[in-house]
């Protein structure tokens, strides 16, 4: 039986090792991000997120200081195995600790069925970024 996945939540100066380096096989390597996109100098002020199996980090995500959710990655090998789904809900439950209202994110299209499993709802409409179509998405928290 394979060891669970253990989220772990922390700062960039923290996770920024692992959380990087996933970042950069999925967004720069696979889906050709550039670099400057990629890396925007936000991360120092949010929360981030790394999935972890063991020593393995298998995916990672971050939550900017407005409740923005983004960075959302998970190793090739690692999909379909619930990684996303755990990640995006301790993002969520930091959000809620946090007092945010609610929390938005720019999904990719492809994506979309994903986050909506997860109660959030598309609004506006598509649009691109680093050459990926995206739709904003929000999910109230607390009962709002």
């Amino acid at each position: 039986m394979p060891e669970p996945v253990i989220i772990q939540e922390g700062s960039w100066a923290e996770l920024g090792k692992l959380a990087g380096e996933i970042r950069r096989v999925v967004f720069i390597d696979e889906q050709r991000v550039p670099l400057a996109e990629e890396w925007d100098g936000r991360d120092d002020t949010c929360r981030h997120f790394v999935a972890l199996r063991g020593e393995a980090a298998l995916g990672t995500a971050r939550l900017l200081p407005d409740g923005h959710i983004g960075r959302v990655a998970v190793l090739r090998d690692a999909r379909g195995l619930g990684i996303g789904a755990a990640l995006m809900e301790a993002a969520i439950d930091s959000a809620r600790r946090l007092g945010h209202a609610q929390v938005e994110l720019a999904a990719q299209t492809h994506a979309l069925a994903f986050y909506e499993n997860l109660g959030f709802v598309a609004f506006g409409e598509i649009f691109m970024d680093a050459g990926i179509p995206h739709r904003n998405m929000r999910l109230l928290l607390n009962g709002s």
